[in-house]
Order: C-alpha cells, then structure tokens, then sequence
C-alpha cells in the first residue's frame, strides 16, 4: 500500500465510488419526482421532502468530498502528500455522517414498509456501499491528514442545522402521499407517533451522543493514522 502506484489507484476508487453513489441519489431523485407527477402529487413538495432525507445529505456530502479530494490530488503541487485541511474536514464529516446513516437504517429503519418510489439498489448503495467506502476510505486512504479536536464541532453543525429544520418544517407540510397535515423523513422524529415528544427527545439525545462519539471516533483514527505514518517515515 506504500507503493508509489497506490494513491493514484486509491484517488481513482474515490472517483468510482463518488460516480456510483451520485448515480444512486439521481435515480432515486428521477424515480420520485416520476411517481410523484404519475400520482398527481405536489411535486415541489416532494422534492423538498427527497431533499430533507439526511440519508440523501450525507451522500451528497460524501460524493462532493471525494470529488474534492479526487480534483486536490490531481492539481496538487508534487511535494504535497496530504489532503488540505478543508478537504479532509469534508471526509471526516461524510464520513461520520454516512457511518451513522447505514447504522441507523440498518438497525432502526431496515424492514420498515418501502414507498411506491423506493428503488432497491440505490437504497442499498446509499445506506450500505456508501458508508462502507467512507470507512475503508478513512482506514486506506494513503493521502490521509490530521484534524485538530475542534473539528469534531465542525462535524456537529450540519445534524444540529438538519435537525433544528426537520422539527420546525414537519407540522408545515401536508404529507403529498397521503394528505396527512405533518410529514417527518424520519419515524423516530414524528412527535405524533405512540412515543410522542419524549420519544423524539429520547432519539435527538441518543443521535446526537452518536455524532459526537463516531466523529471523535474518526478525528481520533486520522491523527493515529498520520502520527504512525510519521513514525514509519523517520523510522
């Protein structure tokens, strides 16, 4: 894996692996907004609800920070081994959220009824072959740079934003499948089910004990990852 062949093969993983995930998050886009207009739904509406999906956030994180990194070793300087500090924030925060994405739905969400949209491969790459990479990416990666702590905060706004949005949006939209006066991406964060608010406090606790837990988790492997490549280097 040292081999000077083996971060130009490992940036071109990072080019497929953004390709098909991409593919993943336009095929389920076109199914959607295409199901929606042959049911005469409210078809803004239900871009915005596809868009409000943390599953489809992630993914699109993670597509834009492979690329980002795929475009910073191809322009880079020759002397330059690892990735800038804005890039690899940008992993470390797809990363953390993609790892969270395919365990919840793995765990909470998988056997719950699909949608007349749901497109089986896409759903499977989006929770499954997605955070996968984004794992194997943060233990391979040979460009691989240290954050300091304080990313770990960095990490945290963009579930502290989606989540803020999801609760103020919720009782504002009229579901377009079935009319209901509320629509929530998530079952655990509909204060109208059996648990109610407490139910919902109870999962933005746990979710976001998670965050903080898998992006320190992954602050933690890239300083341990580059301090030992440092040590492999001198040694």
């Amino acid at each position: 894996m040292r081999t000077r062949t083996w971060p130009t093969g490992w940036s071109v993983l990072r080019l497929i692996a953004a390709a098909v995930m991409m593919s993943a998050v336009v095929t389920q886009f076109v199914t959607t907004v295409r199901t929606a207009i042959a049911n005469d739904r409210d078809v803004t509406t239900t871009i915005a609800n596809f868009f409000s999906f943390f599953t489809i956030l992630s993914n699109i994180v993670g597509v834009l920070a492979l690329l980002a990194a795929v475009i910073w070793f191809w322009m880079r300087p020759p002397h330059e081994s690892h990735e800038p500090a804005g890039v690899a924030l940008a992993l470390a925060a797809a990363t953390t959220y993609l790892f969270i994405t395919g365990v919840v739905y793995n765990l909470l969400l998988r056997g719950y009824p699909t949608s007349d949209d749901h497109v089986a491969w896409a759903n499977e790459i989006l929770h499954v072959v997605a955070p996968l990479f984004l794992l194997l990416d943060l233990l391979l990666s040979p460009t691989v740079r240290a954050l300091p702590w304080r990313s770990v905060l960095a990490i945290l706004a963009v579930p502290i934003i989606w989540i803020g949005y999801t609760l103020v949006r919720g009782p504002l939209v009229i579901d377009p499948t079935d009319g209901v006066a509320f629509w929530y991406p998530y079952p655990f964060l509909n204060p109208n089910g059996v648990g109610g608010w407490g139910g919902v406090v109870a999962y933005i606790i746990g979710i976001a004990i998670a965050f903080v837990a898998v992006g320190a988790l992954v602050v933690w492997v890239r300083r341990l990852r580059t301090r030992s490549s440092r040590v492999a280097v001198t040694a």
